[in-house]
């Protein structure tokens, strides 16, 4: 296995590069952060440019582009990043449109491309699909709410077209449901909540269906107080739940032991394998179940929503 430095690009500035990003690649040492572009912010003494473009123009020595942008223009800035022979490492969802994770798919052969599902990186959640593998589940109920205020706050593009609204934060319950059950997930029915003066949804239900087994879905970015992240999955040997967002495990009422939260380190790890192996992971199945979600969802109205 390589050993060898990746240099990094970083693209987007802004809350989950500061808070999860930054730390990540810097307890790493198979990274080292090369560059950033954010037409308006920067970092002391790392090299920095407005767009994606200009650091491509810079013809700087980097091995690697992380996208940290709104989903919206994920696609795009990651087909010019692998057009210049780079590895590229997409936030969540890796793109806005399952058309053009295909697209992506097709252009990217020969450099490594991973789609962070970063709630899948836990020991807990991994514990669990382990558990679950040889269990008949009966149902599943999903309560993932939070406040978009206190999460996003400010941020317009989370409720523009494209950019996803409760299900930017519902698409993490997605990618742990469909990493940890033993079957694939369809979508029966949605109710989408929209605010008048938005357009993406702020609160849904969903019924989905795991083999003979309910999957029922309670989303929310309107719910004040504390997130609710949790997850039940009853089976034939008792309920699993995982709570706090997949860092908490309870098995037929006997709390696991914890380990201490490493999403994005995983993340990191990932990719840096995945790289020395050649290999790309781009699991679409959680955006396939948010395009069901706004293709077969009935809309109903809610009052306008400002920040």
């Amino acid at each position: 296995m390589s050993n060898s430095l990746i240099r990094l690009g970083l693209v987007g500035l802004g809350k989950i590069a500061r808070d999860q990003h930054l730390p990540a690649i810097a307890e790493n040492p198979r990274f080292a952060l090369t560059a950033t572009a954010d037409p308006v912010a920067a970092l002391e003494g790392i090299a920095s440019y407005p767009t994606l473009d200009a650091l491509l123009d810079a013809r700087l020595a980097l091995d690697a582009i992380v996208l940290c942008t709104p989903p919206s223009v994920r696609a795009g800035l990651a087909q010019r990043a692998l057009a210049a022979g780079l590895h590229v490492m997409l936030e969540k969802p890796p793109a806005a449109a399952l058309s053009q994770v295909g697209a992506l798919i097709k252009t990217g052969a020969g450099r490594t491309m991973l789609a962070t599902w970063h709630s899948r990186e836990s020991v807990e959640v991994d514990a669990a699909a382990a558990w679950l593998a040889g269990r008949q589940i009966r149902a599943v109920r999903v309560n993932w709410r939070e406040d978009v205020r206190v999460w996003h706050p400010g941020q317009d593009w989370l409720l523009a077209a494209g950019g996803f609204g409760v299900f930017d934060t519902a698409i993490n319950a997605f990618s742990i449901l469909t990493h940890i059950l033993p079957q694939p997930l369809t979508l029966e029915s949605a109710d989408l909540g929209m605010p008048a003066n938005r357009q993406a949804p702020m609160t849904a239900r969903l019924t989905m269906r795991h083999a003979a087994a309910e999957v029922a879905c309670d989303l929310s970015i309107l719910h004040p107080g504390a997130p609710q992240w949790d997850i039940a999955v009853d089976t034939d040997a008792g309920l699993l739940q995982l709570t706090q967002g997949g860092h908490s495990l309870t098995i037929a009422g006997e709390l696991q032991e914890r380990t201490p939260e490493a999403e994005y380190p995983r993340c990191y790890a990932r990719f840096a394998r995945l790289i020395d192996e050649g290999q790309s992971d781009m699991d679409s199945r959680p955006l396939a179940l948010v395009a069901d979600a706004m293709m077969l969802g009935n809309r109903h109205p809610l009052p306008p929503f400002e920040f």
